[in-house]
């Protein structure tokens, strides 16, 4: 098996400072690695149809939760700020894929929803996706990627109890 980055980084750090427990190092840093190399590949079908991946979360939030939401049950269910998905909104309205209405009974609050052409392409976006994962991650056989599936949730469920960020 050939080295990681982050063995090679490990492996320097060990010959400056021998007693130095890199522990934490070897996963923080493997996971963020992953990620970073994960949001590199840019979501090729995500891409293709002018999406970021940010927008199509926003998208898939309302797709799956089947109903209206309100700016801030999005910025919840994305793990993003309101100001960020202000700005989504904003460009995924002014694209035809989401609808914006006011409430009866409140006028600061607004409610969401997929246009017909916002679910469409929800519905023809996320088989692609999902494939377009399935081969990122096709070099992992399938004990290994359950095991793995496994593990980082066992990993964010602490990590959540313990730094907060899970929905409310």
């Amino acid at each position: 098996m050939s080295e990681d980055i982050v063995a090679s980084v490990v492996r320097q750090w060990h010959a400056v400072n021998p007693e130095l427990d890199t522990g934490p190092m070897e996963l923080i840093g493997r996971i963020n690695r992953c990620a970073a190399l994960l949001q590199q590949a840019e979501d090729a079908p995500l891409r293709a149809a002018g999406l970021t991946r940010a927008e199509f979360d926003l998208l898939g939030a309302l797709r799956r939760s089947n109903r209206e939401l309100t700016p801030g049950e999005l910025a919840r269910e994305t793990f993003s700020s309101g100001a960020a998905v202000t700005k989504r909104i904003r460009a995924l309205q002014d694209s035809g894929l989401i609808d914006r209405r006011g409430d009866a009974r409140d006028r600061r609050v607004v409610h969401l929803g997929l246009t017909a052409e916002g679910r469409g392409l929800v519905d023809r976006l996320l088989p692609e996706q999902l494939a377009y994962e399935r081969s990122v991650l096709s070099g992992l056989d399938a004990s290994t990627r359950e095991g793995l599936g496994g593990q980082l949730s066992e990993l964010l469920v602490h990590l959540e109890g313990r730094l907060g960020g899970g929905r409310r």
